[in-house]
């Protein structure tokens, strides 16, 4: 065994922790009417109906599946002798980073000409099928008279103690992607994340809330006032939920970041894996990422309803592109640096 996978192996030990397979979904993995799905939350960019409208029109029952990105990757490494997936989804830095690991297989889906370059893999390893912008995630109804932040300074004000939560930047994806947010707005790049290591050391003295796996619902009880998260999940709060919900791209700048799928490589039923994957890029699946307030990759897929719901252009201009492969590369560096750095 390599080093970099002795390494590897040896980063994701606390994520397969906590990313257990019941007995009960490996058997369901091994029926022929089923697809496994690793990283398919209900509640996150409403994969909920995503995946009933799946059971609707193709047959395949692909049950829910509340691991995280890093979990999810960490599950395909060590089931790769013996997969129990059949397709992943989860951040880009992470699906470029599991085609390294040799743990997905290549396909290219229906539609596959209409993924822009840059948002897939040339040889179908991993590809977009939608992307969020990074900000906060506000329940103004929690924050006990304080204002709605606007900034990433105001997050380390005493005025937000207990009230700012943050997906683990070690784990989850969009935990990664408010670290490389915050490191660029503080004057960080991706060779150097000094910046967002001493941010979250002063944002520790605050008292954050920091879970590993998504946290709608906790946004929408006041649990977590304030949560660094997408969009889409603030868009659907206010607009389908009816909660009081705020989305602020901060002042410093923020990021946009694709979200990915795969076909697991060797996994067991691949064939209804590939018509998963067709899905949700087709007319009808990308219509539900839209009408979730998400920016479907195939761009057409956009109602006019949904955009009327977004921040203005003049918002969105503060969250920028990356270099995704530079992102990943960056990431697990990164990982090792925030456990072993941040109290």
């Amino acid at each position: 065994m390599s080093l970099k996978r002795m390494n590897l192996k040896r980063l994701y030990q606390a994520l397969l922790a906590t990313a257990v397979i019941s007995a009960s979904g490996v058997a369901t993995a091994q029926s022929s009417d089923n697809a496994i799905c690793y990283n398919c939350p209900p509640e996150w960019a409403d994969w909920g109906t995503q995946l009933r409208l799946i059971e609707q029109e193709t047959g395949i029952r692909v049950p829910q599946d509340n691991k995280n990105s890093g979990q999810s990757l960490a599950q395909l490494v060590a089931e790769a002798s013996s997969p129990v997936a059949d397709v992943v989804y989860y951040g880009v830095t992470f699906g470029i980073q599991a085609m390294e690991e040799d743990v997905v297989a290549s396909y290219q889906p229906e539609h596959w000409d209409e993924i822009p370059e840059g948002l897939k893999d040339p040889e179908g390893n991993w590809f977009a099928i939608h992307s969020g912008t990074l900000g906060f995630m506000v329940n103004v109804d929690a924050l006990d008279g304080a204002p709605v932040p606007t900034s990433w300074e105001d997050l380390l004000k005493p005025e937000y103690r207990g009230m700012v939560g943050y997906l683990d930047p070690a784990s989850a994806f969009v935990g990664y992607v408010g670290a490389v947010a915050v490191n660029l707005a503080m004057g960080g790049d991706l060779n150097d994340f000094t910046p967002a290591i001493d941010y979250f050391n002063q944002l520790a003295k605050n008292d954050p809330i920091v879970p590993k796996q998504t946290s709608y619902a906790r946004v929408l009880s006041g649990e977590i006032p304030i949560l660094l998260d997408y969009d889409f999940n603030a868009y659907r709060a206010r607009h389908s939920d009816g909660a009081n919900v705020e989305f602020v791209i901060p002042e410093e700048g923020s990021v946009v970041v694709p979200y990915v799928m795969s076909l697991v490589k060797d996994g067991p039923n691949p064939e209804n894996g590939q018509q998963v994957l067709d899905f949700v890029l087709s007319d009808q699946g990308q219509a539900v990422w839209a009408d979730a307030y998400l920016r479907p990759v195939r761009a057409s897929a956009i109602s006019p309803e949904a955009r009327e719901v977004f921040l203005p252009d003049s918002e969105y201009a503060r969250a920028e592109a990356l270099d995704y492969p530079a992102m990943a590369a960056a990431q697990r560096s990164f990982s090792e640096r925030y456990l072993s750095e941040v109290r």
